[in-house]
């Protein structure tokens, strides 16, 4: 490298002078990680080539005054185009239509930026604060650190936040110079580099004076002199232009909120029951101070909101409480972020249903199932059950089905259950909360709810297919008492062949627990009819839930029904030890000497006697005596 050049990390470019397009002064120098060019990270560039689709500023303006002249070189210098390969297609920016060019000399005022309020030159002390991603942080600590690194003593006024920032004004240039050189200076907990942002600005809406009373007595004639009594109509269009005002002297600034509060006031005291306001071409930009009127004016029908500067159809979910029937937003940015007129549409009607004309446009009827005159539900019914023999059918199966389901072994359900008969169990699914730590855990993994499970495997898997692995399953369950008082059974469809059948109700778990927790359950039944008359179950699914405080209030609140009393008559559970002796008397399995003793009505000694008359015939299958 030659002796007269430095090398890239030996030079240091510093801008003392303020420049509108860095917003402050600056200083750049060699940091690690970021290669040679040093340049800033990109929450640090100038608001205006953020986020549009554009690009900075290209290299050579960085050499140039603030006046948009070169700093060397004489004026004819000034007057002439380098090339530049690689710098922005066009004009340069001082060469745009619209725009006036700085002169020596001369004074000039930046054109004021769409959609910001206006402040006057005494207000220019006033400094907004910005840290981007500064809503993570807590107050104290983010205005504690800020407080303690600065040279300059400063009041934080107005902290708040907005999405992903925190802002907060100071009343100091001095301060928010001091502020501006910490930008990146310090981490936060997590080793991230704080930005921070600032900008003049007007004085936060807490601040803004109070209105004289010679003002507010101008603002009352120029609202009675356009209001419209015919029609309760209001019409404060370009109210600041108001002759009697200018007259006057009264800048009347309808995006003030000192204003606009005052307006709604007024209106409240004066005409509530307002049906159409205009507060067209005042420059809105946000409509937080008209947030009210929902309250001051709730009968109002017509508004118009055109030609302000509002950018985002969110602004409208701060009058949303309004049941408008007509709104005017045309001559607002928001209008042109649309794609197509449906979509606008569609957006204003979800705020507003019954909206019938949008800028002068009729639109649909709305479709509305308002109730004019409030109804009650009738009261829930009992059971249904059909038919009486269908009824009888049904609960004898309940008492007996849950008889043995509520016992210490439930291999008696074999009997139940058709060979190819299909089983499955879900519980609740609840967003954000982990399924297997609540109180229905022990459900968890035979849980079949098709809205988490996504997986058709899975859900193939966790259905339980044939008698054997049905009851199985149903034995891996906690034992049970169940309340049959609390039995709601409604038949849901009935044939020759076929019989379907809802039970609801409610169980206590029994084994395991002290606390013996009570649950809700649902659960359907679809049956065809066995050889024995009975019914035979070819699919059954459960729903399990957590019972409610009224269910459990209720719940085993009444003693066990009687068959007379109740639709689901009580019989006494299985006797097992009749059962375990008919097993070694006749050699038979568990579910045929059950059978054989319960078509015996449980009389021990006839059933044996019809055993051994049936086994000397050759009459009872092979199938009998497996075990």
């Amino acid at each position: 490298m030659g002796k007269g050049l430095a090398r890239p990390e030996e030079i240091t470019l510093t801008r003392t002078e303020h420049d509108d397009r860095y917003g402050g002064g600056f200083s750049m120098k060699k940091r690690k990680g970021r290669g040679p060019f040093m340049g800033k990270m990109y929450s640090e560039g100038p608001h205006k080539y953020r986020n549009k689709g554009g690009y900075g500023p290209n290299p050579r303006s960085r050499l140039e005054d603030d006046d948009g002249d070169v700093a060397m070189g004489d004026a004819h210098e000034s007057s002439r185009h380098r090339f530049v390969p690689y710098g922005r297609g066009g004009k340069r920016r001082d060469e745009k239509p619209g725009r006036d060019k700085k002169n020596f000399g001369g004074s000039h005022r930046e054109p004021q930026q769409q959609g910001r309020a206006e402040y006057s030159e005494d207000r220019k002390s006033w400094f907004k604060v910005t840290i981007p991603h500064g809503k993570k942080y807590e107050k104290s600590w983010l205005l504690g650190i800020l407080q303690g690194a600065s040279s300059v003593p400063f009041n934080p006024v107005h902290y708040h936040t907005d999405h992903n920032r925190a802002h907060f004004f100071v009343e100091d240039s001095a301060a928010a110079k001091a502020l501006k050189q910490l930008s990146r200076t310090f981490t936060d907990r997590e080793n991230f580099k704080i930005t921070i942002l600032t900008r003049p600005c007007p004085p936060p809406q807490n601040f803004t004076k109070e209105i004289k009373d010679e003002e507010l007595e101008h603002f009352k004639n120029c609202m009675q002199k356009r209001y419209d009594g015919a029609h309760q109509a209001l019409d404060m269009k370009a109210v600041r232009s108001d002759p009697d005002l200018v007259a006057n002297k009264v800048d009347l600034i309808l995006n003030r909120k000192c204003y606009m509060t005052t307006m709604l006031q007024i209106i409240e005291d004066n005409v509530p029951e307002l049906l159409s306001l205009d507060i067209s071409n005042n420059k809105l930009y946000k409509l937080d101070d008209l947030e009210e009127i929902t309250l001051k004016a709730p009968n109002l029908k017509i508004l118009n909101l055109s030609q302000n500067l509002l950018k985002s159809d969110r602004e409208l979910d701060k009058v949303k409480g309004l049941k408008l029937e007509e709104l005017w937003l045309d001559g607002n940015p928001l209008c042109d972020t649309f794609r197509d007129q449906t979509n606008y549409i569609s957006a204003v009607r979800e705020r507003f249903p019954k909206l019938l004309r949008l800028d002068g446009h009729e639109l649909p009827p709305p479709i509305t199932f308002d109730v004019e005159t409030p109804t009650t539900l009738p009261p829930c019914k009992g059971s249904y059950l059909a038919s009486d023999d269908i009824k009888a059918l049904v609960l004898r199966f309940l008492q007996q089905y849950y008889a043995c389901y509520d016992s210490e072994d439930r291999q008696g359900l074999l009997n139940v259950y058709h060979d190819e008969a299909c089983c499955s169990l879900s519980i609740p699914s609840n967003p954000g909360q982990n399924p297997s730590r609540s109180s229905l855990g022990e459900y968890f993994k035979d849980s079949r709810n098709i809205r988490r499970l996504r997986d058709p495997t899975l859900r193939f898997k966790l259905l339980k297919h044939k008698r054997l692995n049905v009851v199985g399953f149903l034995n891996e369950l906690p034992r049970t008492q169940h309340d049959l008082n609390s039995f709601v059974v409604d038949i849901t469809a009935h044939s020759n062949t076929l019989l379907c059948f809802v039970v609801n109700g409610i169980f206590k778990e029994v084994e395991g627990q002290s606390s013996n927790p009570v649950r809700a359950f649902s659960r359907v039944f679809i049956a065809v009819p066995g050889s024995d008359g009975g019914l035979l179950l070819v699919n059954d699914e459960q729903f399990i839930r957590n019972a409610t405080t009224e269910e459990i209030r209720k719940a085993f609140a009444t003693p066990a029904p009687t068959p007379s009393s109740s639709p689901v008559p009580v019989l006494a559970p299985v006797p097992h030890d009749m059962v375990q002796a008919f097993i070694q008397v006749s050699g038979m399995n568990a579910e045929w000497s059950q059978k054989c003793l319960e078509d015996n009505g449980w009389d021990f000694d006839q059933a044996g006697q019809i055993f051994m008359k049936l086994n000397a015939e050759g009459k009872i299958p092979d199938v009998a005596f497996m075990k």
